[in-house]
């Protein structure tokens, strides 16, 4: 059995890749969240599921959650101090595969009347970056997901990869989509290792996302 874990189990995205994991019969689920058995019973009787509450802001719940499992899952990597606390766990308990969804535009990566969009929307970006930069130094086995805007539709599953270094354009991609990927990595640990890439929708290299 392959042993994973989420962090941040009931945020949005996480809704979409919870079934998806579960479908695969040799995975085993721990689902943690500040209130994962009272928010996630719709989980509890899974065999394979293991539901954990906990902070990933208090250290030991992360230490005692991460214990082994083979990979981790990051609903979100926008928090410095989290990010420190994932990463200081895992290594205590000798795991190297991380995944962690994140934000575009940690590298000014996002080119053109897109960028100028998005730097206007998300502001400062000093935080972003710095917690960023926890993962790339991590000495971990990463991926950092740099998703483009992210909205819901269970007809878009496509996706399109911009590796680092590329400028990104862009501007929209689908929760289940990121789910679809997550799954494919999971599945696949070889998949895109020590790397931060850019996830977005095919031809949608727009002034700004069509939902907004």
């Amino acid at each position: 059995m392959k042993k994973v874990i989420l962090l941040g189990a009931t945020s949005n995205i996480s809704r979409y890749l919870i079934p998806h994991l579960l479908s695969q019969p040799d995975i085993e689920l721990t689902l943690f969240a500040r209130q994962a058995t009272r928010r996630l019973t719709q989980y509890a009787d899974q065999e394979r599921v293991t539901l954990i509450d906990g902070n990933w802001n208090h250290p030991d719940d992360l230490k005692t959650a991460m214990a082994n499992q083979d990979i981790v899952y990051l609903a979100t990597g926008h928090f410095t101090t989290a990010n420190q606390n994932v990463v200081q766990a895992m290594k205590q308990a000798g795991v190297e595969r991380l995944i962690v969804a994140g934000g575009l535009g940690i590298y000014d990566e996002v080119a053109g009347k897109f960028g100028a969009w998005n730097a206007r929307m998300m502001g400062d970006y000093t935080e972003i970056k710095r917690a960023a930069a926890v993962i790339d130094n991590s000495g971990l086995n990463y991926t950092f997901l740099r998703m483009a805007w992210l909205y819901n539709n269970d007809q878009h599953l496509d996706y399109k990869i911009i590796p680092q270094g590329v400028p990104f354009k862009d501007t929209q991609v689908t929760r289940q989509a990121v789910a679809k990927l997550v799954t494919e990595i999971i599945q696949d640990p070889q998949l895109y290792q020590r790397t931060s890439i850019g996830v977005a929708e095919p031809n949608t290299a727009w002034d700004k996302p069509a939902f907004y």
